[in-house]
Formats: structure tokens, sequence, C-alpha cells
């Protein structure tokens, strides 16, 4: 049977891979497009209530789904490395820094909101360094799905436009776009969402960004 050859292993590992990536995207903008709005809404007590009850369940799906998507990413990688191309490394690179921007930034700095939460909940007094970790992973959040979209481009082009202008990208054009990519994830750890902080402004930028990016790649 074909699924039990190496063909089918790799389609098994990509299945996997998209699979995983879904759950990790889709709650990604979860977050974004609609559990941020309705926190900015909701009464004291519901918000509370889902802080503790409902963002941890989310957050586990969240951050295990980014977990088996880069570890068969990384799988795919290894396996097809003859056939990494100029794309595909970008869209790495952002798959990447968004994983480590899940569990070295995000994770971490939700825990302590939601432990603040419950502390409140339970009769006693907020964590003083909560407001600075729920701000720290909004950023890191807003950052991540700025990366999304041009990620999500790069790596459907790598199949589907390798016959095009990104399979003639230069050395050069791929410098540029790693440093502005770094540049920005410098911004999520260390700086403010700036346009991001609105829902229409984060997915503006994460088009904009997409075609800066392809701009850089197809034409320098």
């Amino acid at each position: 049977m074909e699924l039990f050859t190496g063909y089918g292993l790799d389609y098994l590992v990509r299945w996997l891979h998209f699979l995983a990536g879904i759950t990790w995207i889709g709650l990604l903008y979860y977050f974004n497009f609609v559990q941020t709005e309705y926190f900015k809404e909701a009464e004291d007590a519901h918000k509370s209530g889902a802080i503790q009850k409902l963002v941890p369940r989310a957050l586990w799906w969240f951050r295990w789904g980014a977990m088996i998507t880069f570890l068969s990413g990384v799988a795919l990688l290894a396996y097809r490395h003859q056939g990494i191309s100029f794309d595909i490394t970008v869209g790495a690179l952002l798959g990447t820094l968004m994983f480590l921007n899940v569990w070295l930034i995000i994770w971490p700095n939700q825990k302590t909101v939601i432990a603040s939460a419950t502390q409140v909940a339970e009769g006693g007094e907020a964590l003083p360094e909560a407001a600075g970790s729920l701000a720290k992973a909004g950023l890191a959040s807003r950052t991540n799905t700025l990366f999304s979209l041009p990620m999500l481009f790069f790596m459907g082009s790598s199949a589907h436009l390798s016959h095009g202008l990104l399979s003639e990208a230069s050395t050069a054009a791929l410098g540029i776009i790693i440093l502005l990519i770094l540049a920005l994830e410098a911004n999520g750890i260390f700086g403010k969402q700036g346009p991001m902080t609105s829902v229409g402004g984060v997915i503006g930028c994460g088009f904009g960004l997409t075609i800066v990016l392809y701009g850089i790649m197809a034409f320098l």
C-alpha cells in the first residue's frame, strides 16, 4: 500500500503539519479577532471567569498545536532538505519565530495573567506584574498574526509558484527579508503594537508585509 511507503510517510507528516497548523493558526485568529475584542466589552465577572476557565483550555490547544506544527515542519525540512527554496526558507523562518513567541513569550506571560485572575477571584490581590505580562503577550500575539499572512503565503508559494519569479530570487533579497523580519520580531518583543492595535490594522499590516516581502523576493 502506498501509504506505507516513503511517499506515504511524507504525506502523513504533511497531513499532520497541516492539521496542527490549522489548529494553531485558527486559535491565533480566535484570540486576536474574537476573544480580545470581547474582553474589551465584557463585564469584569464574565471576563474573570473566561480567563480562569476558557483561556487555559484554548491556550493548551494553541501551544501544542504550535509545537506539533513546528516539529512536523522540522521533520519535513530534514526529509526534503534538497528541495528547500527561498520562499520555503522565508515561510519556515516566520513559522519558527511564531513558535518561539508562543512558548517563550505568550504562554509564560499568559500564565501570570491567569494566576492573577484566579487570585483575585479567591479574594486576593491582583499580581502587580499581570498588567505588564498581558501587554507582552498581546504584542507577541499581534506580531504572530502579522507574520501568519506572509508565512502562509510563502508556504503555499513554495509548491504552487515554484516555477515563477520566486525561483529566481537572489541571496541579497533573502538577506534583506531576513533582516526585516528580525526587526519586526524585535519590535514584537521590545516595541509597541502601533497600527496593529486594531483588528483591521493587524490584518492590513499582514497583507502589506506579504506584498513587501514578495516584492523584495520577486524583483530585487
